[in-house]
């Protein structure tokens, strides 16, 4: 049974039944009840008490392979982070919201004047955090978006260049995010590894289907896009928003002294604000 099969017999959202699904979040005694009664009709004398089998012995009831559950042994979360309960709290709460397939623009480091459009996705992972994989131009970035606050933190491995990547996101308050923006931090193509820092905006473009295997070929078929953004297609509020001076004499005249993305100037508040300031497609 499908994802959306199951959350329209249940009555309630996909996005639900995918957090139980990934294990972010447990349904609710509510909603067991409803599910204990639609396992029932497909599995007779199934009750409530079944819940209490261990997975293997859940499995074999419901004549599944054991040994082919990944579910049965939970991977470990992986990240030595003192605060990873904190995130898994607020990916629990949150991570839904950002689960999608993206378009980001960002100025074009090799190439100044010029932008990228990078394409990510990010889904919900067994281990009850956001997977993040990113690609452009033949790059392939895999790690993790970290919920904390109302932030979204990325650690990010270039498995193609073997570097790391590194970023700070404005979060939503909204059911789902549809536009970000903040500061990523990586390494330059250029000789020197050059430690660089760049302003992104984040966009949604797909929302994720109850098939991982079509959002992925999906996916592939965005990163196979040229990613560098057609002369004049950046509007100059965007542009401006990415590419900003910064130093002793901007600070003067009441500009910025580091390069940040606050939040007073964050398109992060919802698709109607940022569709002002990005380009038609």
């Amino acid at each position: 049974m499908s994802r959306g099969r199951l959350a329209a017999d249940l009555g309630v959202d996909k996005s639900v039944v995918g957090r139980w699904v990934t294990g972010a979040v447990s349904p609710s005694a509510h909603n067991l009840t409803l599910i204990t009664a639609l396992v029932a009709k497909r599995v007779p004398g199934f009750s409530s008490l079944d819940w209490d089998r261990s997975l293997a012995g859940l499995a074999e009831l419901l004549g599944a392979d054991p040994d082919g559950l990944p579910g049965l042994s939970r991977p470990p979360a992986g990240l030595p982070i003192a605060i990873l309960d904190q995130i898994h709290a607020m990916t629990a709460l949150r991570g839904a919201a950002y689960e999608g397939i993206f378009r980001t623009t960002r100025p074009y480091i090799m190439q100044p004047g010029r932008f990228l459009h990078d394409h990510s996705m990010m889904r919900l992972d067994p281990t009850g955090l956001l997977r993040l994989t990113m690609g452009t131009g033949g790059t392939v970035v895999d790690g993790w978006a970290l919920c904390l606050q109302n932030q979204i933190f990325c650690i990010c491995a270039d498995v193609t260049s073997g570097s790391m990547l590194f970023g700070i996101f404005n979060g939503v308050a909204t059911s789902r995010a549809d536009v970000m923006d903040g500061l990523s931090l990586g390494s330059a193509l250029d000789g020197g590894r050059t430690p660089t820092a760049t302003a992104m905006l984040i966009e949604r473009v797909y929302d994720l289907s109850d098939d991982p295997a079509e959002d992925d070929r999906r996916f592939a078929a965005l990163v196979a896009q040229d990613p560098v953004a057609p002369e004049g297609s950046i509007s100059e509020e965007l542009s401006t928003h990415l590419a900003r001076d910064i130093g002793p004499t901007p600070l003067a005249t009441g500009g910025d002294w580091l390069l940040r993305m606050p939040l007073s100037r964050s398109l992060a508040r919802g698709p109607a604000y940022g569709a002002n300031a990005v380009r038609s497609r």
